[in-house]
């Protein structure tokens, strides 16, 4: 067996050693491990929670001195480097080259992993192995992010930029990874105002040949609607595991909303099953927007259908679900499905405009057009909308994208 390369080496020891690490002692083991690769300086940039900065994750035991501050996602090449999923390069004259690598879990951009080449011409020698060994650290170090957020709370405190109130703190420990892709459908979502939403929600689950998908918008803004929200996605989760259809996940999550808040609260929903073999798009809503369908850059088609009361409201769904109450569309490979509640839409400008369908869409489909990822789509657009109420959001915004790529290839 050959020897191992320094490269294999630093990741082999940070897998090796990471095994009997927490969160906070990430920032030492990814610095001595990167410098065996002949690089320094390693620093994580985690993103905040709405993407705006990203933030240094020191050791904590750092010394006093110069540190590295947050960077812009707007206004920086780390930023670049976050919203186009690139590895970008900056010179620094003497100092060297800052690289900038992508952090990703998954398709979940957690940040970007800076580092120092004396010389960036490095990064290309070799057929680009440098850059190849960097990536491959850099996706390590990202698993290993996202692995140990959930054993402490260093990771979670370093990307809040303010305090969160205990509605969003709910919300937030409901949420599916905001990202996800596989080779049949992509999913991106946003839910906004981030340290203070309380009544939407959305999840999915991406399995065999279907992809799963809710968004809810619950009555309120307090702790009484997110603890109404939290209810309704529970249900939707359970009935959904137990392998309940469409009809009887709606009817679950009516059962349970009614005996949690008997006559107190309601929620809106929309509940949909993608066949991603065949692109059949099922869905059915309980007193909700409409998704709608954009094909090549522009709306198709908003998938209308007759609602049934908001959940809370219905008093026990009849059985079977009325086939008015189910609709069915067919997508073409490509095809994007966008789901929203009316935090969005409904948002007012100062002088009383509307954000708009109009404008979520252009929105959507301008960022797509020039190359932008789904994810960072998601992120343009809460920007503008929360630039259209000027910071303040009146409501609730939540967004769901879905896109349909085909079925699966065929295997050999």
């Amino acid at each position: 067996m050959s020897a191992m390369t320094p490269a294999e080496r630093a990741v082999d020891r940070l897998l090796g050693e990471a095994h009997f690490a927490a969160g906070h002692d990430l920032p030492d083991l990814v610095a001595r491990h990167a410098a065996t690769m002949g690089v320094t300086d390693a620093v994580m940039y985690l993103a905040d929670l709405q993407q705006n900065l990203l933030v240094p994750f020191l050791p904590h035991r750092a010394t006093s001195g110069e540190q590295p501050t947050a960077l812009g996602v707007d206004s920086t090449v780390a930023g670049r480097a976050f919203q186009q999923v690139q590895v970008l390069t900056q010179d620094g004259g003497a100092a060297g080259n800052r690289v900038w690598l992508p952090l990703l879990d998954g398709t979940e951009r957690l940040g970007v992993l800076a580092v120092t080449l004396h010389d960036g011409a490095l990064l290309e020698e070799n057929g680009g192995v440098l850059l190849l060994r960097l990536e491959r650290f850099a996706a390590l170090v990202a698993e290993l992010v996202m692995t140990k957020t959930h054993y402490g709370d260093t990771i979670v405190r370093l990307r809040r930029t303010t305090e969160m109130g205990l509605a969003a703190e709910i919300q937030w420990s409901l949420l599916p990874p905001l990202t996800f892709a596989d080779e049949t459908v992509s999913v991106a979502g946003a839910l906004e105002p981030a340290y203070e939403v309380a009544g939407d929600s959305l999840d999915y689950a991406v399995d065999a040949g279907v992809a799963r998908l809710a968004v809810f918008d619950g009555m309120g803004h307090g702790l009484t609607s997110a603890q109404l929200v939290s209810l309704a996605v529970a249900a939707y989760r359970n009935a959904r595991r137990a392998g309940g259809s469409l009809a009887d996940t709606a009817r679950h999550i009516e059962s349970a909303v009614t005996a949690g808040f008997p006559g107190e609260a309601f929620s809106t929903g929309l509940l949909g099953e993608l066949d991603t073999t065949t692109g059949v798009f099922t869905w059915m809503s309980a007193g909700h927007l409409e998704p709608l369908v954009l094909r090549e850059g522009r709306l198709v088609r908003t998938l209308e259908l007759e609602p049934a009361l908001p959940f809370g409201l219905g008093h026990g769904l009849p059985t079977p679900l009325p086939s008015a109450n189910l609709g069915s569309e067919q997508l073409q490979p490509g095809d994007l499905l966008l789901l929203y509640t009316d935090g969005v839409t409904e948002a007012r400008a100062p002088g009383g405009e509307f954000f708009g369908v109009d404008r979520l869409i252009d929105l959507v489909v301008r960022n797509l057009s020039a190359g932008m990822p789904a994810p960072e789509t998601m992120r343009r657009v809460v920007r503008a909308l929360l630039d259209h109420q000027s910071g303040d959001l009146d409501d609730d915004a939540t967004l769901l994208l879905v896109q349909w790529h085909g079925g699966p290839s065929a295997g050999p």
